[in-house]
């Protein structure tokens, strides 16, 4: 450019433009000609600039719209149990241009927020922590984290699993679905799960009825589901649902390999069929409600889970998908954000990627983090969401303000969360 630019002054046809009109007047086209090939050039150089600069440089373009979540939750943190610590860690994420929370409203057999329907069929209207006692959280961060512009999406978090000793399972029993030899226990780390039967209308009902008394009371931005919203396919053969399986298949059982290929899409099409009346019903409450899901790869949602996300995605019935890639190995995080069926949901709505940020005995490097956001960029997602809360800064090997100012460096300017039902775009 600079040699351009030189040759330009050394030219300067038009000084002679007044000696020789003719052949000055040529030059002045070929002049604007040369220099408008230049500048059409730009935006491809740009682009090779682009793939040329350090990671730090590229983290810190911002694009125009970008989901930047973070779930927030009961389990391993205590951001939730003190009105003065849930503002200032809402402040802080605004401060630091995150623009989504996604915070946990049903775990542990209990809801977060006072509950009417949990109180009904529970005998609980609130889950008993005594930091959660005498408030509302789910209406303190839909106030605190609108004054903050932040968008909140409730996350439902356990579905239709339950801990063992929990009242739930204690008052309910004839709700809780099992294995084929009958039991019903499933560990989840060293907790004990048992998960509510998806196929029983009475269980379906009180599902429902917890999402949209979440949708009606409160002013969301949408709600999130995540494999909980499925059931382990080790599940399944308690008595209401092999009945049901034989009266769908004129008296054949079902297969005892809980991975039979015919077992599995049954069941996994019995849970597509609950979530899309939960879609509609929804949509009939709140038509701008946002439903999200936050599942694991769909080979193993689906195997594992019975999860089919990407059947939800084709036929409309999910709005915004935040798939949970926690992976160390690189290569391996790579590899999960190129499946096919990861790249046309991207065609069709925001697919973002659930970054690991750590966990209570696991901390993870920095450097990690933003080279996994850097490859979600690079791949052009609609953005990430970590996974959570406190190991963002709070619970890391690394200092706190190394950390801040780490995320700083990744999210320089505030840009909106990517949603469908507004102004995103694939």
């Amino acid at each position: 450019m600079n040699r351009f630019v030189k040759w330009c002054v050394e030219f300067h046809p038009w000084r002679n433009f007044r000696q020789s009109r003719k052949p000055g007047l040529f030059a002045i086209i070929v002049t604007l000609s040369v220099l408008a090939t230049v500048m059409l050039s730009f935006p491809l150089n740009a682009q090779i600039m682009g793939q040329r600069l350090s990671p730090a440089l590229r983290l810190a373009q911002s694009p125009a719209s970008e989901l930047r979540g973070v779930w927030l939750t009961n389990i391993d943190s205590d951001v939730l149990f003190s009105s003065d610590r849930l503002k200032g860690s809402l402040q802080r994420l605004d401060q630091l241009n995150f623009n989504t929370i996604y915070p946990a409203v049903w775990n542990w057999g209990y809801t977060l927020y006072p509950s009417k329907v949990a109180a009904r069929v529970i005998g609980r209207s609130l889950d008993p922590t005594p930091g959660l006692q005498g408030r509302d959280i789910l209406k303190e961060m839909v106030n605190v984290g609108h004054q903050q512009g932040l968008t909140v999406i409730p996350w439902f978090e356990f579905g239709f699993m339950a801990p063992a000793d929990s009242l739930l399972a204690k008052n309910r029993p004839q709700w809780l679905t099992s294995r084929s030899d009958g039991s019903r226990i499933v560990k989840e780390g060293t907790h004990n799960r048992v998960w509510l039967n998806p196929f029983r209308p009475e269980v379906q009902q009180f599902i429902q009825d917890l999402i949209i008394e979440i949708v009606r009371n409160y002013d969301i931005d949408g709600i999130q589901f995540d494999d909980h919203f499925g059931l382990p396919s080790i599940l399944g053969y308690d008595a209401y649902t092999v009945a049901l399986y034989k009266k769908e298949h004129r008296g054949k059982a079902p297969s005892r390999n809980p991975q039979d290929p015919e077992w599995v899409r049954w069941r996994a099409n019995k849970i597509t069929d609950f979530t899309k009346r939960v879609f509609k019903a929804i949509k009939a409450t709140k038509k701008d409600c946002i439903v999200s899901v936050a599942p694991n790869p769909q080979r193993f949602s689906y195997d594992f889970f019975l999860a089919d996300w990407q059947k939800w995605e084709r036929m409309g019935i999910i709005e915004d998908l935040v798939l949970q890639i926690y992976r160390d190995n690189l290569n391996v995080f790579i590899s999960e954000l190129e499946y096919p069926e990861v790249q046309a949901a991207k065609k069709h709505i925001p697919v973002s990627v659930g970054i690991l940020a750590g966990l209570k005995n696991k901390s993870i490097p920095m450097q990690q983090i933003e080279t996994q956001v850097q490859k979600v960029r690079d791949r052009n997602f609609a953005g990430v969401s970590f996974f959570f809360y406190e190991t963002l800064w709070n619970m890391s090997k690394e200092n706190p303000q190394q950390r801040q100012s780490a995320f700083r460096k990744i999210f320089p300017t505030p840009t909106t969360y990517p949603n469908l039902l507004a102004d995103w775009k694939p």
